[in-house]
């Protein structure tokens, strides 16, 4: 009897400790933690925040805005790209990289996101990156994704790298 028990016990450990390996590797593949750590819940809450507002825009009938690239060379006197965050004010090639990096590709993904979550990110990336102030950052995504440029220039103007 003591022999089974043993015998039940140790198959049920090497399953526990292969569907972990398994699980591991499928969430490896997946680009998720397997610990699912605070970066992953960070990216969906993003992700979700985006599907979230999507289907809000398809409920309600509300347009999403049309980037229109006349009216934002007009308020900076160059070329704009559309979502370009390197137009907010303290976002310059690096950080624009890093927030790439970190599933934040669009406006509205920056305007939707945290100013702890944006502050998360500079963080992480070393002491360089810490001394930058995204609280605002948000803000002006958000101005910059419903097309307000004469506004968002216009305050960006006031400010001092992004402050």
């Amino acid at each position: 009897m003591g022999n089974c028990l043993l015998i039940h016990l140790g198959v049920g450990l090497l399953s526990a400790f292969f569907g972990f390996l398994l699980g591991c590797l499928y969430c490896k593949k997946r680009g998720y933690s397997a610990l699912y750590g605070s970066e992953q819940r960070n990216r969906l809450t993003v992700e979700q925040s985006d599907s979230k507002n999507a289907a809000q825009e398809h409920l309600t009938g509300a347009k999403m805005p049309q980037f229109n690239a006349a009216l934002a060379k007009q308020a900076y006197n160059r070329t704009v790209k559309e979502n370009d965050l390197k137009v907010i004010e303290g976002i310059g090639p690096k950080i624009q990289h890093l927030f790439h990096n970190n599933n934040i590709k669009t406006w509205k993904s920056l305007a939707n996101c945290s100013i702890e979550k944006c502050q998360y990110i500079l963080d992480k990336a070393g002491e360089a990156y810490r001394i930058h102030s995204p609280k605002t950052w948000p803000k002006q995504a958000r101005m910059a994704y419903e097309g307000k440029w004469q506004e968002l220039r216009q305050w960006q103007d006031k400010l001092d790298a992004g402050h």
